[in-house]
């Protein structure tokens, strides 16, 4: 009887996932083409449960030289990078998570989050925070940090957006919230000359006028077509990654797999984020299905829906059934903010036509 195969659903850090043995989808060949292109600074939207995290821990993991974690591991084969040309030098990592907190109470939440971010990498590099003000101190430590490890720093924030997201119907806090992170933002451009790589997440896209408009060194690679993939799973990466998974199902179950794979598609796939015709699926929605030995069920709906979304949609009394005969371009998205949000359309992830499109 064959031994199932550990499936990581629901976790997002790089280095348990290699150490543990999980089974891991590799994407770190499309890590080094980011890294090793003319770029330095990238921003990447995506929705929920898509891989931000991961694809976070991921260029830590480079950037701090864990090589190990690259190459055979826990009885897993190596990844495409460990025979790729990469540095594979040591530098000083900053991670700030912004997901934690309820920050519909005010800036003195997000101000504290920032500071226990800053505070505990100082610990880890055994430097001292210097500086009275947030942006002070977030400057200081990214040139302190490059001057006693030698290499230059590297700055990745997941979930940028979640202080902002989580008080769109609280006016007055939203506006500090986006005042402070402005200003912290903006500290990584004066600090450029301090800095290897920068690579900031979110799930959604606000106007660089409120938030990005002193870091305009950012690429998007929101929309990118090069990256389109870069998080969720293609259908060929499905079927090379998880073929004991499909045949344990199909063995169970007793299904036809061309009826089964078609079901898959229609129920999972159709996540778009380029012009192009390239379709991915929800990784998380995908990792349930088969932990669940087959189950058809909206993992991903039922975990991960932008509640901020929903309650706009409410809000606003906007109707659903409509959203299919809109049309949002390019530009609308790189314009959203709370001064201007409720004279637009509300903008969807890009999605293909499937039986679960919308609730």
């Amino acid at each position: 009887m064959a031994t199932k195969r550990l499936l990581p659903v629901g976790i997002q850090d790089f280095p348990k996932i290699r150490e543990r043995g999980f089974v891991y989808v590799d994407k770190t060949a499309r890590a080094y083409e980011l890294l090793t292109g003319s770029g330095e600074a990238f921003f990447l939207s995506r929705p929920r449960r898509f891989g931000k995290s991961l694809l976070c821990s991921i260029l830590g993991a480079l950037f701090e030289g864990r090589r190990e974690l690259f190459g055979e591991l826990a009885g897993r084969p190596a990844l495409a990078l460990d025979s790729l040309d990469w540095e594979w030098k040591a530098h000083p990592v900053i991670r700030i998570d912004l997901n934690a907190g309820d920050y519909s109470k005010g800036t003195a939440v997000l101000d504290d989050v920032l500071q226990n971010e800053l505070e505990n990498t100082a610990r880890n590099y055994g430097v001292t925070l210097r500086g009275q003000t947030l942006p002070t101190r977030f400057g200081n430590l990214i040139a302190d940090l490059h001057g006693r490890e030698s290499e230059k720093t590297v700055v990745i924030i997941d979930e940028y957006d979640k202080p902002l997201t989580g008080t769109l119907d609280e006016r007055e806090i939203h506006i500090q919230m986006r005042s402070l992170l402005k200003a912290f933002y903006g500290t990584l451009k004066s600090c450029d000359a301090h800095l290897r790589f920068i690579f900031i997440t979110g799930v959604s896209k606000f106007s660089q006028v409120s938030v990005f408009s002193d870091l305009n060194q950012l690429s998007d690679l929101t929309f990118n077509p090069r990256y389109a993939d870069i998080c969720g799973l293609t259908q060929e990466e499905l079927e090379a990654n998880f073929e004991p998974e499909i045949e344990g199902v199909l063995k169970s179950t007793g299904r036809d797999r061309g009826e089964y794979m078609d079901k898959l598609r229609r129920f999972y796939n159709g996540y778009r984020f380029s012009e192009a015709p390239l379709t991915v699926y929800n990784p998380f929605g995908m990792l349930n299905h088969f932990y669940e030995g087959g189950r058809f069920s909206d993992y991903w709906y039922g975990s991960a829906t932008p509640t901020f979304l929903v309650e706009l949609l409410n809000k606003h009394k906007i109707n659903i059934h409509n959203l299919g005969k809109m049309y949002a371009a390019p530009w609308d998205f790189g314009k959203f903010d709370i001064d201007d949000y409720r004279s637009r359309a509300v903008a969807l992830p890009n999605r293909l036509p499937h039986d679960n499109r919308l609730r």
